[in-house]
């Protein structure tokens, strides 16, 4: 019997579990290790987060999932790896320590024969000086996003009582990534303030760091929307202007305080911008794991990036922008010191950026960050279990199955306001989700498989899909048949 260790239980490594033990049967085991007793449909926590969903929607019990899928559950974080054992132990092993109330303390040492770390990230609110003392609020969570929504509630209460309110939503430092979760959540609260009668006593801005608006760490694209090829730049400034919604680009988030932030911009000005609510996403990082190799020693550095994700097979050694190229990214996402570790998700350590690294002149890094969540780490997940399942019952030297981001395309569902009638959402679908110059000069992607619309259809799509997702994810009839 092998058995496959799955680190994390969030879109990715629940992807990979729950296909791992469909694939593999009952003469095989898979354990999922997550220090959460809940799945969270992420996506959704923005509706949350402006009071037009409960925790409850957007979450459920992972316990009696994996119970059905015959998948061993350890409500617990992992702490270290030991990829080729220990002196006492001949089997790899990963340490975990429980976070159930009722295990809290205890520990274990889990043996695998193949291992997938699929972590995701830290909200390193940290790297910013005040994001973490509840200055703003956050939807990254469900729990953070059922605060956000109270704290809304106040500022929509004062507003009604003639208290004009600011607003300032988006990034909180420099180098953030999912620009497009404060995108929409900007728009629904916008939405909110209407809905309320109150958007006349609201000033509402945009903070971020990306170069230009539709960046989304994405370098921006090129879309066809009514059979004319439009940059996400001019479609996202539209949107902006339209709803009268205020930006500053280009920005890094130095310091957070009670009602103010300071920031610096790419030309290496500073200023500062008060608030009375605001969400800023923090940086992420990698969780923290460690590693050590049979004699004890610390092995971190050949495991894992410097920000703490592991290192897969890419191109680390790319160089300056001008030299990347869409097949630094990596394919496998097998670890290239230990054929039988794996990562995906926001676990796997990019090459580099996708968009156009920038700093001040004060040398301040000012950039988005690369996105690997929603569809690609849902459809790397399971590239990654199949890869796993096939060496496991076909032989180790089973070819893996490649999921490259520069040769994907993906579909996101972006919400600008929740409502049956008055509801709205850009659909956009892009390919590849990492340009590719060489094969598509100029844009970088296809344009007849890239396009956008907005309007009343795409907040369909978006709400149809959260109950896809969480039907999916709870492993219902006709689960395998809904795409990643």
């Amino acid at each position: 019997m092998a058995r496959l260790v799955v680190l994390g239980g969030g879109v990715s490594g629940h992807t990979a579990a729950t296909f791992a033990a469909k694939w593999l049967g009952s003469q095989h085991e898979v354990v999922v290790v997550t220090p959460n007793s809940k799945w969270n449909w992420i996506p959704s926590n923005i509706w949350v987060g402006v009071g037009q969903m409960t925790k409850d929607e957007v979450t459920f019990d992972l316990a009696p999932v994996y119970a059905k899928a015959g998948i061993t559950y350890k409500q617990a974080k992992a702490v270290s790896i030991n990829p080729e054992g220990s002196e006492s132990k001949e089997k790899p092993f990963v340490t975990v320590e429980f976070t159930s109330e009722e295990q809290a303390g205890q520990s274990e040492e889990i043996e695998y024969d193949y291992i997938i770390n699929a972590t995701g990230p830290k909200l390193n609110f940290g790297a910013t000086p005040g994001l973490d003392a509840g200055h703003t609020v956050s939807v990254c969570t469900a729990d953070h996003a059922v605060h956000a929504s109270q704290e809304l509630a106040k500022s929509i209460e004062k507003m009604k009582n003639g208290e004009r309110q600011k607003f300032l939503i988006g990034t909180g430092h420099g180098m953030c990534t999912c620009q497009g979760a404060a995108f929409e959540y900007i728009f629904n609260i916008e939405h909110e303030l209407s809905k309320a009668g109150v958007r006349d006593m609201a000033d509402i801005k945009w903070i971020s760091n990306e170069s230009f608006l539709g960046d989304f760490g994405m370098g921006g694209l090129h879309m066809k929307v009514g059979g004319y090829a439009v940059s996400s730049k001019i479609f996202t400034e539209s949107l902006f202007t339209e709803r009268g919604v205020d930006w500053l680009i280009g920005a890094h988030v130095s310091k957070v305080e009670e009602g103010r932030i300071e920031y610096e911009l790419l030309d290496g000005s500073t200023g500062e911008e008060e608030f009375d609510f605001s969400m800023l996403i923090p940086p992420f990082a990698g969780v923290g794991l460690k590693a050590y190799n049979k004699a004890g020693e610390d092995i971190t550095d050949t495991v894992f990036a410097p920000n703490g994700f592991m290192k897969v097979d890419a191109n680390y050694a790319a160089g300056s922008y001008e030299n990347w190229k869409a097949s630094d990214w990596p394919k496998t996402y097998q670890n290239p010191t230990y054929d039988n570790m794996f990562a995906c998700g926001i676990a796997f350590a990019p090459p580099h950026p996708i968009s156009k690294p920038m700093s001040s002149p004060n040398g301040t890094p000012i950039n988005p960050t690369p996105p690997r969540t929603g569809m690609p780490s849902g459809i790397i997940g399971k590239a990654v279990a199949h890869s796993i399942c096939d060496r496991i019952l076909k032989g180790e030297n089973a070819p893996l199955h490649e999921s490259s981001m520069a040769d994907m395309g993906a579909a996101c569902v972006a919400s600008a306001g929740k409502g049956l009638f008055d509801g709205t959402a850009a659909a956009m679908t892009v390919y590849p989700v990492v340009p590719d110059f060489e094969k598509y000069p100029g844009t970088g992607r296809d344009t007849d498989y890239t396009f956008g619309e907005i309007g009343l259809a795409g907040h369909w799509i978006k709400h149809i899909l959260h109950y896809l997702f969480i039907w999916k994810a709870k492993l219902k009839a006709g689960w395998t048949m809904i795409p990643e």
